[in-house]
């Protein structure tokens, strides 16, 4: 009997040994076969959301264009809640086979920092591309005492706290834009939090409240007809779609920046050959002409990053926001 458990451990050794052996060549046998082929079945982007918006439509002309180009297809799913943290910890989670991916935006290195969350956006998730950048307008009600940004900085550095900033929910891209620049102006207004964004601007223009950030497609429209005035722009330079308004940063405060932002991530397990080829597929979709010139219509800035430069993005982000989080001690809670 126990020459039978030797003859068996040592054959379990021999077999053990080979395996590993063979395991590299194995691996990298398969590995190579999948990367020829991989994508060879459609791949799921999942935007932490609860339905389609502006960056479904973004991701749409993405993968259509690499659908005509390679055959392959990028289909769109939904998972919203927790300021997008459920659909960020789903996709940290998911099967590192390179099907499942994160459709990311500015949330991924904002909303951990005021959530208690499972996941690590360094640790567990790969960059693929920054896909493109978001521009946001400084807008005050047409009556507003404010000629541009400087007069609106002076104003709330000598009346802090009394003017109304609507967002349409904390934590969002049209609430961060106020919290990073009264972080570097070091100055204070109230914010008032809205469920439904429609009721922010309805409250602007009524003069219920007297600020807000949005979108040019959102605002440009309302300035035009008189509704709203805008006194600044979000990015760090101008616009080319609209070189007549004035950044924030070159009338008040230097250096100030906000814009939010659209990339693609996976789980970090998964096989760097993988997101190497998605990096390369996305951005040449991202200068397909028909994709620029939809996109770059509302001021939307085309990127299509490396991952290195996606990389250092992510990570400066997560360092930016967590300051401004932090000291202004904004938290899911207060929503």
């Amino acid at each position: 009997m126990r020459h039978l458990k030797r003859v068996a451990a040592s054959g379990a050794m021999l077999a053990a040994t080979m395996t590993a052996a063979l395991a590299p060549g194995v691996a990298q046998a398969q590995t190579q076969e999948t990367v020829e082929s991989y994508p060879s079945r459609p791949v799921t982007i999942m935007l932490a959301s609860s339905g389609t918006s502006s960056i479904d439509v973004e991701f749409r002309l993405y993968g259509q264009a690499i659908l005509e180009k390679t055959g392959k297809q990028f289909l769109i799913d939904y998972k919203g809640g927790g300021g997008g943290t459920i659909g960020i910890a789903y996709v940290a989670k998911a099967t590192p086979d390179g099907y499942t991916l994160h459709g990311a935006t500015s949330a991924l290195t904002t909303s951990h920092h005021m959530n208690d969350v499972s996941y690590d956006i360094i640790r567990d998730f790969a960059p693929i591309t920054l896909m493109t950048k978001h521009v946001f307008l400084l807008v005050v009600h047409p009556s507003a005492p404010f000629r541009n940004a400087k007069d609106y900085i002076d104003y709330t550095r000598s009346h802090p706290g009394e003017l109304n900033w609507g967002t349409a929910g904390l934590g969002g891209s049209s609430h961060m834009p106020g919290a990073l620049l009264h972080s570097m102006a070091k100055t204070q207004v109230t914010y008032v939090h809205y469920k439904q964004a429609s009721q922010r601007l309805i409250d602007l223009m009524a003069g219920r409240i007297h600020v807000t950030a949005v979108t040019p497609v959102t605002g440009m429209a309302s300035v035009k007809a008189g509704k709203l005035k805008v006194l600044g722009m979000t990015s760090l330079t101008r616009s080319p779609a609209f070189p007549d308004v004035p950044t924030i940063a070159e009338q008040a405060v230097p250096g100030y920046e906000f814009v939010s932002w659209v990339g693609l991530v996976a789980p970090s397990k998964v096989p760097a050959a993988f997101t190497k080829k998605l990096n390369e597929m996305f951005v040449e979709a991202g200068k397909d002409p028909t994709v620029v010139r939809k996109i770059e219509a509302d001021g939307t800035i085309v990127v299509n990053s490396t991952q290195d430069e996606f990389r250092r993005f992510i990570a400066t982000e997560n360092v930016r926001w967590g300051k401004v989080i932090r000291e202004g001690k904004i938290k899911a809670e207060e929503s």
